[in-house]
């Protein structure tokens, strides 16, 4: 049974390259389809200004008391350009994590974005910039500073547990994390799926909708 510490693990080595820039443009609704529509995070939002891009990145995993951002100011020592920082904050609303200071610095440090299952404040601010930031929920009050927290562990971020290193993406549809190993194959049947729905919607811009898959569904329907 793991305990509540103070660990400080190296970071996961980051993700293929090449596939990271493939995963920026598709959409998450595709890939989660592709992962059997039961995974990826719940009750999470953006609070950024919309973009055409998902963000992508390798995930550096924080685990904090609730409203405390002591182990997360630390946590940006073990972060690289195009991480994301996943933090783990209990889905605690009392107290914000971060705001407009901390998510500008990780902007600066080239992160990818950050999630955050807990409050952020300074929402506006946020909101007026394209830096993804996604996050349970808004509070005023500021955050304590006095731990104690973990880096680079498993957490648990909207009842999707996220593994340091996994990859991590998001859009306005939500997130969705997995490992680097599925990548390949994840993107291949995503970008099929993307293939076929592109070929529907051509059919309903030209005034056609072919729904005789509705039948065989039906047929094999156990309700």
């Amino acid at each position: 049974m793991s305990t509540f510490g103070a660990r400080r693990l190296a970071s996961a080595p980051q993700a293929d390259a090449g596939h990271l820039e493939r995963l920026r443009r598709i959409a998450v609704a595709l890939l989660s389809d592709n992962l059997h529509r039961g995974t990826g995070s719940i009750g999470l939002q953006a609070f950024h200004k919309p973009g055409g891009l998902t963000m992508v990145g390798t995930a550096v995993t924080v685990r904090s008391r609730g409203g405390d951002n002591l182990t997360t100011l630390r946590a940006f020592d073990f972060c690289r350009p195009g991480d994301v920082m996943v933090i783990d904050a209990a889905g605690d609303l009392n107290n914000a994590v971060l705001g407009g200071i901390m998510s500008a610095g990780a902007a600066m440090l080239g992160l990818s974005g950050l999630v955050i299952d807990g409050a952020i404040r300074d929402s506006a601010e946020i909101g007026e910039r394209d830096f993804p930031v996604y996050a349970r929920g808004v509070s005023h009050r500021g955050p304590y500073k006095n731990g104690p927290g973990e880096i680079n562990v498993p957490v648990c971020v909207g009842g999707m547990v996220v593994n340091p290193g996994d990859i991590i993406v998001g859009d306005r549809d939500g997130l969705l994390a997995f490992p680097p190993s599925e990548a390949a194959a994840l993107i291949e049947a995503a970008l099929a799926q993307q293939a076929k729905e592109e070929a529907q919607m051509a059919e309903i811009a030209a005034g056609r909708w072919d729904r005789s898959f509705v039948a065989a569904l039906e047929a094999k329907s156990i309700n």
